[in-house]
Protein backbone atom coordinates (compact mmCIF):
# COMPACT_ATOMS: atom_id res chain seq x y z
CA UNK A 1 0.00 0.00 0.00
CA UNK A 2 1.34 3.45 -0.94
CA UNK A 3 1.02 5.81 1.97
CA UNK A 4 2.99 8.76 0.57
CA UNK A 5 5.01 11.05 2.82
CA UNK A 6 3.10 12.44 5.79
CA UNK A 7 3.66 15.69 7.66
CA UNK A 8 4.65 13.57 10.67
CA UNK A 9 7.24 11.80 8.51
CA UNK A 10 8.81 15.14 7.59
CA UNK A 11 8.95 16.12 11.25
CA UNK A 12 10.72 12.88 12.10
CA UNK A 13 13.21 13.22 9.21
CA UNK A 14 14.12 16.72 10.38
CA UNK A 15 14.50 15.45 13.94
CA UNK A 16 16.86 12.69 12.73
CA UNK A 17 18.93 15.30 10.90
CA UNK A 18 19.09 17.45 14.02
CA UNK A 19 19.98 14.68 16.50
CA UNK A 20 21.97 12.41 14.14
CA UNK A 21 21.10 9.28 16.12
CA UNK A 22 18.12 6.94 15.83
CA UNK A 23 17.95 6.02 19.51
CA UNK A 24 18.27 9.60 20.74
CA UNK A 25 15.76 10.88 18.18
CA UNK A 26 13.24 8.17 19.10
CA UNK A 27 13.52 9.17 22.74
CA UNK A 28 12.97 12.85 21.93
CA UNK A 29 9.95 12.02 19.78
CA UNK A 30 8.53 9.60 22.33
CA UNK A 31 8.35 6.66 19.88
CA UNK A 32 10.11 3.31 19.76
CA UNK A 33 13.33 2.93 17.80
CA UNK A 34 11.83 0.24 15.49
CA UNK A 35 8.90 2.56 14.67
CA UNK A 36 11.25 5.38 13.74
CA UNK A 37 13.46 3.06 11.68
CA UNK A 38 10.45 1.71 9.78
CA UNK A 39 9.28 5.24 9.04
CA UNK A 40 12.72 6.19 7.73
CA UNK A 41 12.81 3.11 5.51
CA UNK A 42 9.33 3.84 4.16
CA UNK A 43 10.18 7.46 3.32
CA UNK A 44 13.42 6.38 1.59
CA UNK A 45 11.44 3.83 -0.41
CA UNK A 46 8.81 6.40 -1.33
CA UNK A 47 11.40 8.96 -2.48
CA UNK A 48 13.74 6.40 -4.02
CA UNK A 49 16.87 7.75 -2.32
CA UNK A 50 18.94 7.05 0.80
CA UNK A 51 18.57 9.89 3.25
CA UNK A 52 21.15 9.04 5.92
CA UNK A 53 24.47 7.22 6.10
CA UNK A 54 25.57 5.37 9.22
CA UNK A 55 28.76 6.63 10.86
CA UNK A 56 30.44 5.64 14.15
CA UNK A 57 28.60 8.29 16.16
CA UNK A 58 25.19 7.69 14.53
CA UNK A 59 23.80 9.16 11.29
CA UNK A 60 24.68 11.90 8.84
CA UNK A 61 22.52 13.11 5.98
CA UNK A 62 23.51 12.00 2.50
CA UNK A 63 23.62 14.60 -0.32
CA UNK A 64 20.09 13.56 -1.27
CA UNK A 65 19.19 13.66 2.39
CA UNK A 66 20.42 17.25 2.71
CA UNK A 67 18.10 18.20 -0.14
CA UNK A 68 15.15 16.37 1.42
CA UNK A 69 15.78 17.78 4.91
CA UNK A 70 15.97 21.35 3.55
CA UNK A 71 12.71 20.85 1.66
CA UNK A 72 11.12 19.27 4.73
CA UNK A 73 12.02 22.30 6.83
CA UNK A 74 10.45 24.60 4.25
CA UNK A 75 7.29 22.49 4.01
CA UNK A 76 6.93 22.23 7.77
CA UNK A 77 7.39 25.96 8.12
CA UNK A 78 4.72 26.63 5.54
CA UNK A 79 2.42 24.06 7.16
CA UNK A 80 2.80 25.71 10.56
CA UNK A 81 2.12 29.08 8.96
CA UNK A 82 -1.01 27.65 7.37
CA UNK A 83 -2.21 26.27 10.70
CA UNK A 84 -1.59 29.63 12.35
CA UNK A 85 -3.42 31.53 9.61
CA UNK A 86 -6.41 29.21 9.80
CA UNK A 87 -6.59 29.48 13.57
CA UNK A 88 -6.25 33.26 13.38
CA UNK A 89 -8.81 33.57 10.59
CA UNK A 90 -11.46 31.79 12.62
CA UNK A 91 -10.65 33.59 15.89
CA UNK A 92 -13.60 35.90 16.64
CA UNK A 93 -11.23 38.29 18.41
CA UNK A 94 -8.56 38.70 15.71
CA UNK A 95 -9.66 36.73 12.66
CA UNK A 96 -10.35 37.69 9.06
CA UNK A 97 -13.79 38.17 7.49
CA UNK A 98 -14.45 39.02 3.85
CA UNK A 99 -17.24 41.46 3.02
CA UNK A 100 -18.48 42.37 -0.47
CA UNK A 101 -20.65 45.41 -1.14
CA UNK A 102 -22.10 47.56 -3.89
CA UNK A 103 -20.12 50.54 -5.17
CA UNK A 104 -22.93 52.86 -4.11
CA UNK A 105 -22.50 51.77 -0.49
CA UNK A 106 -18.79 52.69 -0.41
CA UNK A 107 -19.20 56.16 1.06
CA UNK A 108 -22.35 55.70 3.11
CA UNK A 109 -23.49 52.50 4.80
CA UNK A 110 -20.27 50.47 4.73
CA UNK A 111 -18.05 53.06 6.51
CA UNK A 112 -20.69 53.44 9.22
CA UNK A 113 -20.85 49.70 9.77
CA UNK A 114 -17.09 49.24 9.81
CA UNK A 115 -16.45 52.15 12.14
CA UNK A 116 -18.82 50.76 14.75
CA UNK A 117 -17.53 47.22 14.33
CA UNK A 118 -13.90 48.33 14.60
CA UNK A 119 -14.70 49.97 17.92
CA UNK A 120 -16.15 46.68 19.15
CA UNK A 121 -13.53 44.34 17.62
CA UNK A 122 -10.37 46.35 16.85
CA UNK A 123 -8.20 43.30 16.09
CA UNK A 124 -10.54 41.71 13.55
CA UNK A 125 -9.48 42.29 9.94
CA UNK A 126 -12.21 42.94 7.38
CA UNK A 127 -11.21 42.32 3.76
CA UNK A 128 -13.39 44.38 1.43
CA UNK A 129 -14.56 43.65 -2.12
CA UNK A 130 -16.34 46.51 -3.90
CA UNK A 131 -18.17 45.06 -6.91
CA UNK A 132 -21.48 44.84 -8.82
CA UNK A 133 -24.33 42.73 -7.52
CA UNK A 134 -23.93 39.78 -9.91
CA UNK A 135 -20.25 39.44 -8.96
CA UNK A 136 -21.21 39.59 -5.29
CA UNK A 137 -23.62 36.68 -5.67
CA UNK A 138 -20.96 34.68 -7.51
CA UNK A 139 -18.40 35.31 -4.76
CA UNK A 140 -20.90 34.32 -2.08
CA UNK A 141 -21.67 31.11 -3.94
CA UNK A 142 -18.00 30.18 -4.36
CA UNK A 143 -17.01 31.16 -0.81
CA UNK A 144 -14.75 34.02 -1.94
CA UNK A 145 -16.62 36.22 0.57
CA UNK A 146 -18.64 35.30 3.64
CA UNK A 147 -20.93 38.34 3.88
CA UNK A 148 -22.34 40.79 1.37
CA UNK A 149 -24.31 44.02 1.26
CA UNK A 150 -26.43 44.15 -1.86
CA UNK A 151 -29.75 45.32 -3.29
CA UNK A 152 -30.60 41.89 -4.63
CA UNK A 153 -31.88 39.13 -2.39
CA UNK A 154 -30.21 36.02 -3.83
CA UNK A 155 -32.26 33.04 -4.91
CA UNK A 156 -31.42 29.76 -3.23
CA UNK A 157 -29.87 28.99 0.14
CA UNK A 158 -29.02 32.51 1.27
CA UNK A 159 -30.12 34.35 4.37
CA UNK A 160 -31.17 37.99 4.09
CA UNK A 161 -31.69 40.83 6.56
CA UNK A 162 -32.92 44.21 5.33
CA UNK A 163 -30.62 47.03 6.41
CA UNK A 164 -32.20 50.09 4.85
CA UNK A 165 -34.65 51.27 2.21
CA UNK A 166 -33.87 54.14 -0.17
CA UNK A 167 -36.17 56.27 -2.30
CA UNK A 168 -35.36 56.32 -6.02
CA UNK A 169 -35.74 59.61 -7.89
CA UNK A 170 -35.27 60.90 -11.42
CA UNK A 171 -32.05 62.92 -11.56
CA UNK A 172 -31.95 65.74 -14.10
CA UNK A 173 -29.53 68.53 -14.95
CA UNK A 174 -30.33 72.06 -13.67
CA UNK A 175 -31.05 73.10 -17.27
CA UNK A 176 -33.42 70.21 -17.98
CA UNK A 177 -37.00 70.97 -19.02
CA UNK A 178 -38.31 69.22 -15.89
CA UNK A 179 -35.92 70.83 -13.41
CA UNK A 180 -38.64 72.91 -11.70
CA UNK A 181 -40.90 69.93 -11.07
CA UNK A 182 -41.19 68.24 -7.68
CA UNK A 183 -42.62 64.98 -8.96
CA UNK A 184 -42.66 63.17 -12.27
CA UNK A 185 -44.45 60.22 -13.83
CA UNK A 186 -42.05 57.83 -15.50
CA UNK A 187 -44.19 57.87 -18.64
CA UNK A 188 -42.91 61.43 -19.14
CA UNK A 189 -39.42 60.03 -19.77
CA UNK A 190 -40.37 58.23 -22.97
CA UNK A 191 -38.41 60.65 -25.17
CA UNK A 192 -35.49 61.16 -22.78
CA UNK A 193 -32.06 59.57 -23.05
CA UNK A 194 -31.30 57.38 -20.05
CA UNK A 195 -28.00 57.08 -18.19
CA UNK A 196 -27.92 53.85 -16.22
CA UNK A 197 -25.94 50.79 -15.21
CA UNK A 198 -25.04 48.03 -17.69
CA UNK A 199 -27.41 45.17 -18.45
CA UNK A 200 -27.14 42.41 -15.86
CA UNK A 201 -26.69 44.76 -12.92
CA UNK A 202 -29.31 44.59 -10.18
CA UNK A 203 -29.94 48.33 -10.40
CA UNK A 204 -30.52 48.09 -14.17
CA UNK A 205 -33.07 45.33 -13.59
CA UNK A 206 -34.87 47.50 -11.03
CA UNK A 207 -34.90 50.54 -13.33
CA UNK A 208 -36.07 48.52 -16.33
CA UNK A 209 -38.92 47.10 -14.24
CA UNK A 210 -40.10 50.57 -13.19
CA UNK A 211 -39.98 51.86 -16.76
CA UNK A 212 -41.79 48.79 -18.07
CA UNK A 213 -44.57 49.36 -15.53
CA UNK A 214 -44.89 52.90 -16.95
CA UNK A 215 -45.02 51.54 -20.49
CA UNK A 216 -41.86 53.29 -21.71
CA UNK A 217 -38.37 52.25 -22.79
CA UNK A 218 -36.16 55.35 -23.15
CA UNK A 219 -32.99 54.92 -25.24
CA UNK A 220 -29.81 54.47 -23.21
CA UNK A 221 -27.17 57.10 -23.88
CA UNK A 222 -24.46 56.01 -21.43
CA UNK A 223 -23.82 53.10 -19.07
CA UNK A 224 -21.65 53.03 -15.96
CA UNK A 225 -21.27 50.61 -13.06
CA UNK A 226 -20.83 53.56 -10.68
CA UNK A 227 -23.91 55.51 -9.60
CA UNK A 228 -21.79 58.57 -8.74
CA UNK A 229 -20.46 58.58 -12.30
CA UNK A 230 -24.02 58.31 -13.60
CA UNK A 231 -25.02 61.33 -11.53
CA UNK A 232 -22.09 63.27 -12.98
CA UNK A 233 -23.07 62.38 -16.55
CA UNK A 234 -26.61 63.60 -15.87
CA UNK A 235 -25.24 66.88 -14.48
CA UNK A 236 -23.34 67.30 -17.75
CA UNK A 237 -26.62 67.14 -19.66
CA UNK A 238 -26.07 63.69 -21.15
CA UNK A 239 -29.42 62.25 -20.13
CA UNK A 240 -31.58 61.54 -17.09
CA UNK A 241 -31.18 58.78 -14.53
CA UNK A 242 -33.13 56.89 -11.90
CA UNK A 243 -30.88 56.71 -8.84
CA UNK A 244 -31.13 56.71 -5.03
CA UNK A 245 -32.07 60.14 -3.70
CA UNK A 246 -28.91 60.24 -1.57
CA UNK A 247 -26.81 60.29 -4.77
CA UNK A 248 -28.55 63.39 -6.17
CA UNK A 249 -26.78 66.75 -6.02
CA UNK A 250 -23.21 65.46 -5.88
CA UNK A 251 -22.49 67.26 -9.16
CA UNK A 252 -25.41 69.69 -9.13
CA UNK A 253 -28.24 67.45 -10.31
CA UNK A 254 -31.84 67.89 -9.18
CA UNK A 255 -33.96 65.00 -7.92
CA UNK A 256 -37.62 64.59 -8.87
CA UNK A 257 -39.88 62.29 -6.86
CA UNK A 258 -41.35 59.40 -8.86
CA UNK A 259 -45.11 58.75 -8.91
CA UNK A 260 -44.69 55.00 -8.45
CA UNK A 261 -44.94 53.15 -5.12
CA UNK A 262 -42.18 50.75 -6.16
CA UNK A 263 -39.60 53.49 -6.72
CA UNK A 264 -37.34 52.35 -3.92
CA UNK A 265 -34.23 50.26 -3.43
CA UNK A 266 -33.87 47.82 -0.55
CA UNK A 267 -30.37 47.16 0.77
CA UNK A 268 -29.68 44.02 2.78
CA UNK A 269 -27.01 41.84 4.31
CA UNK A 270 -26.80 38.32 2.92
CA UNK A 271 -24.78 35.16 3.52
CA UNK A 272 -24.97 31.49 2.70
CA UNK A 273 -27.46 29.63 4.87
CA UNK A 274 -26.42 26.10 3.85
CA UNK A 275 -23.25 26.14 5.92
CA UNK A 276 -22.22 27.72 9.24
CA UNK A 277 -20.26 30.94 9.19
CA UNK A 278 -16.81 31.05 10.73
CA UNK A 279 -16.98 32.58 14.23
CA UNK A 280 -15.42 35.87 13.13
CA UNK A 281 -17.83 36.22 10.18
CA UNK A 282 -20.75 35.37 12.45
CA UNK A 283 -19.58 38.08 14.83
CA UNK A 284 -19.67 40.75 12.11
CA UNK A 285 -23.04 39.47 10.87
CA UNK A 286 -24.53 39.61 14.36
CA UNK A 287 -23.12 43.10 14.88
CA UNK A 288 -24.71 44.39 11.67
CA UNK A 289 -28.06 42.65 12.17
CA UNK A 290 -28.38 43.88 15.76
CA UNK A 291 -28.18 47.50 14.57
CA UNK A 292 -30.57 47.20 11.62
CA UNK A 293 -32.39 49.03 10.17
CA UNK A 294 -29.92 51.77 9.29
CA UNK A 295 -30.96 55.33 8.45
CA UNK A 296 -30.51 55.87 4.70
CA UNK A 297 -30.23 59.65 5.12
CA UNK A 298 -32.29 62.08 3.03
CA UNK A 299 -33.31 59.26 0.68
CA UNK A 300 -34.81 57.06 3.37
CA UNK A 301 -38.32 55.77 2.77
CA UNK A 302 -40.58 56.52 5.68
Amino acid sequence: MMWGVLVRDLEWIVALADHEHVTDTAAVLGVSQPTLSRTLARVESELGVRLFERVPHGLVASPDGDLVVAAARDLLGRYQQLRHELETRHDPERGLVRLAFLDSMATSLVPRILRAFHEEAPLVRVELAQEPGHDIIRDLATGAVELAITSTRPDGEFAWVQLQEERLVVAVAPSHRLHARKRVDLAELADEELVTTPAGFGHRTLVNGLLADAGVAPPVSFESADLATIEGLVAAGLGVAIIPEAMVGLSGTIGLRISHPGARRVIGLTWRSDRPLAPVAARLRDHVVARAPYDAGPGAVR
